[in-house]
C-alpha cells in the first residue's frame, strides 16, 4: 500500500493509509476543542451559581445596611429633617445596590460586581469603595496563604512519598507518626499554643500582628516578617500533616501495583522507581488537591487571621459580617469563588499534559 501511494502522488491524500492518519488528527483536535470548551463552560457555570447564592443569601439577613448606616449618622448628628433623611436613604440604597426590584439588583450586581469587580461603597469605611479596601488587604492574604500552602505541599509530598514507598525505614515511621498526631489537633489549639509560648511567654513575636507601613522599606519588611512567622508556622504544621498522610496513602497503594513490581524485576534502582514510577503516578491526585487549596486560600485563612490579628481578607470578612457590610461580603466571597473556579479550570486544562492516560484517551 505504501509503494502504491508513492507512485500516485496526485492521489496521495486519497490513499487509505494517509486518509486514516488525517482522520485521527482531526479527531484528536476535535476532542481537545470539545474538552476545552466544556471545561470553560463548567467554570463559567460554577462562578455564576456561586455568585447567585451569595447575592441572595445576605438579603435574607434581618439587618438592613442602609438603616444601619442611617442609624450611625443620626447618632452622630442628632435629629435630621425627614425630607433630607428620605433623600439620604434613597441615595444610600442606590450606592449599596438595593434600589429597584430584586431582579434589577441581581442584574446590576452581575454587571458591576462580577464583570467589573465594582461592589460599591463599604459600610464600614463609607464612602471608600469595597474593592479598594479588598485590594489593600488581599496581598497580605496571598503572601501568607500561597507561600505556606506551596511549602506544605512540597514538604508533605516528599515526606509522604518516603513514608509510603519505604514503609520499613524507621525515619519514615517516625515522620508518619508525627503527621498522624498533628493532623487531628484542631487548628485553633495549635495557633493558641504557638501564640502563648512564642509571643506571650518568650516574647519573640507580637501577640497581634502589627505591620509598620509608615516607616521605610526595611522597617516595613521586618515588621511584616515578624507578623507572618507565627501564622505561617501554624498553617504549615497543619497543612504538612494532611499532605503527608494523603501522599503516604497514595504512594503506598501505587508501590504495590504490578508495573512497580515489574520495574523491580527489571533491576531498575529503587530511587528511579520511587521518582519515575511511584511519585509521578501518586502526585496526580495531589495536583488536583493543590489547586483546590490554592483557590480556597481566602476561606482557609479566616481563623488564622482572626487569632493572630493578621490584616488579611479573612479579618475583613469577619468585620464585614459583624457590621452587615453587604458590599464587602459580596466582594470578598466573589473573589474567592472566582479564584477557586479558575484554579480548578487551570488544573483541568494542564492535567492532560501531566497524565498521559487522559491525553491519549
Amino acid at each position: 500500500m505504501l509503494n502504491e501511494c508513492r507512485g500516485m502522488y496526485p492521489r496521495l491524500m486519497t490513499c487509505p493509509l494517509f486518509y486514516s492518519s488525517s482522520n485521527k488528527g482531526e479527531s484528536a483536535a476535535m476532542k481537545f476543542r470539545k474538552y476545552f470548551f466544556l471545561r470553560i463552560l463548567t467554570c463559567i457555570l460554577t462562578i455564576w451559581i456561586g455568585v447567585t447564592f451569595i447575592f441572595f443569601i445576605p438579603r435574607m439577613f434581618p439587618s438592613d445596611p442602609v438603616e444601619n448606616m442611617i442609624g450611625q449618622i443620626r447618632s452622630r448628628s442628632g435629629q435630621m429633617d425627614p425630607v433630607e433623611l428620605e433623600a439620604l436613604r434613597r441615595s444610600l440604597r442606590v450606592q449599596f445596590g438595593l434600589e429597584g426590584s430584586l431582579l434589577e439588583q441581581y442584574g446590576s450586581f452581575l454587571w458591576k460586581g462580577l464583570l467589573h469587580f465594582d461592589f460599591g461603597p463599604s459600610l464600614m469605611s463609607y464612602p471608600t469603595p469595597a474593592g479598594e479596601i479588598i485590594r489593600t488587604y488581599l496581598p497580605y492574604t496571598l503572601i501568607l496563604s500561597l507561600t505556606t500552602t506551596l511549602i506544605a505541599w512540597i514538604i508533605g509530598n516528599l515526606i509522604g512519598l518516603q513514608a509510603g514507598f519505604r514503609k520499613d525505614k524507621r525515619s519514615s515511621k517516625i515522620l508518619e507518626g508525627i503527621a498522624i498526631c498533628l493532623y487531628p489537633v484542631p487548628y485553633f489549639i495549635i495557633a493558641l499554643i504557638l501564640q502563648i509560648v512564642f509571643a506571650f511567654q518568650l516574647g519573640w513575636f507580637p501577640l497581634q500582628s502589627n505591620i509598620n507601613s509608615m516607616g521605610g522599606v526595611t522597617s516595613y519588611l521586618g515588621s511584616l516578617l515578624r507578623a507572618s512567622i507565627l501564622p505561617a508556622v501554624s498553617m504549615l504544621l497543619l497543612g504538612t500533616g494532611w499532605w503527608i498522610i494523603s501522599m503516604k496513602s497514595l504512594s503506598g497503594t501505587t508501590a504495590e501495583e504490578d508495573f512497580v513490581l515489574y520495574a523491580r524485576y527489571r533491576g531498575i534502582p529503587e530511587k528511579t522507581i520511587g521518582r519515575n514510577y511511584v511519585f509521578r503516578n501518586s502526585v496526580l491526585t495531589q495536583v488536583t488537591a493543590l489547586a483546590m487549596s490554592l483557590g480556597g486560600v481566602f476561606s482557609g485563612s479566616i481563623m488564622t487571621e482572626i487569632i493572630f490579628g493578621y490584616p488579611g481578607v479573612g479579618t475583613l470578612i469577619q468585620k464585614a459580617i459583624l457590621q452587615s457590610d453587604y458590599n464587602m461580603i459580596l466582594g470578598c466571597i466573589t473573589i474567592s469563588i472566582v479564584a477557586i473556579s479558575l484554579s480548578t479550570l487551570i488544573v483541568d486544562l494542564i492535567y492532560p499534559f501531566i497524565d498521559p492516560r487522559i491525553r491519549y484517551s
